[in-house]
């Protein structure tokens, strides 16, 4: 039996690779590279290059791998560019879940684990904000990831197939041991934009926004670390192949840094000072969104091991300094 994991020669999604491998599951990958990287996938999972949005060919690789757990990554998660390219977004992340779920449904592969976002809730009333919440995603992208979670909510209750939903906070940080790490190229995540102007791969960085309602006018977020991230994950497909129901996770620290104070924690790590340019407010941001945590460490037991912001940023800095001697190796 193995466990499908799509998307994942992405940087989430490696990481997930890592994690089932280092625990003995039989893993497939599918993914059509079009950001993830051939290099990037353990080599022992095997990795094929293709859409999730292809039915048929899913649909045979499901059964020809005997595939009994879907852990899907693969989709399009830049807020702004979401707010450019909203049919895109739709497309990659909606529509394609929605073939994705209906090869699942075909094959007879009851376990689904999805990559969902805290871009659902908007600019919530309360912080941590809980499950409990009401959704009002700000951007195409928030809105393409609660589409993705309502239509698996009802093909849980029509078909014979359970699933459970993650909504990430802000992922960051690297494999402790190097293997993977944030790789793409122009990426928009704070701490992989601060380590590469930490570190001269940019002249500078722009802070957007520095007039919300904050500790210090910039946007608080929730950081975890992607490898506590990939064990959410170990810990929801446990919970799903013990039989359990369909639900909805939160995953972040319950813990919220601005964006002054990651700038300041990569500077103190780094050693050193880099130009900082402020900027307007971006469309789809909301000023502080943190998770309220407690509903996966109670159900799941998931208890995270990383939870340091000085800790992510030196992993995310031992990833950049290498990256580029890992990709020349990889060819």
């Amino acid at each position: 039996m193995a466990v499908l994991v799509t998307g994942g020669a992405g940087y989430i999604g490696s990481h997930m690779v890592l994690a089932l491998v280092d625990a003995g599951e039989e893993v497939v990958v599918l993914d059509n590279l079009s950001t993830g990287f051939r290099w990037a996938v353990h080599p022992k999972a095997e990795l094929v290059v293709g859409d999730v949005g292809d039915e048929t060919r899913v649909r045979e690789l499901l059964v020809a791998r005997n595939v009994e757990a879907i852990i899907h990554f693969a989709g399009s998660i830049v807020v702004p560019e979401s707010v450019e390219d909203p049919l895109g977004y739709y497309l990659n992340n909606t529509v394609k879940s929605r073939a994705l779920m209906a090869s699942a449904v075909a094959a007879g592969v009851k376990n689904f684990i999805f990559s969902s976002t805290a871009a659902v809730y908007g600019n919530p009333r309360e912080n941590p904000v809980a499950e409990t919440a009401t959704p009002d995603p700000m951007s195409p992208y928030g809105s393409s990831k609660l589409m993705t979670e309502i239509m698996l909510g009802d093909t849980s209750r029509a078909h014979d197939f359970r699933y459970v939903a993650l909504r990430y906070f802000n992922v960051a940080g690297a494999d402790p041991d190097q293997r993977s790490g944030q790789s793409t190229p122009r990426a928009t995540h704070l701490i992989k934009v601060a380590c590469e102007t930490a570190l001269g791969m940019r002249t500078s960085m722009d802070v957007f926004g520095t007039d919300y309602d904050t500790v210090d006018g910039t946007c608080v977020r929730d950081y975890i670390h992607v490898c506590d991230l990939a064990r959410a994950h170990v810990a929801a497909l446990a919970h799903l192949r013990a039989g359990g129901a369909s639900e909805i996770f939160n995953c972040g620290y319950s813990r919220g840094y601005s964006v002054r104070q990651v700038i300041d924690a990569v500077k103190r790590v780094s050693g050193g000072d880099f130009d900082v340019r402020l900027a307007p407010r971006r469309a789809g941001d909301p000023a502080a969104i943190v998770a309220a945590s407690n509903k996966i460490r109670d159900a799941l037991g998931w208890k995270p091991e990383l939870d340091d912001l000085d800790l992510i940023v030196k992993h995310a800095l031992a990833w950049e300094r290498g990256l580029d001697e890992k990709k020349k190796q990889a060819g």
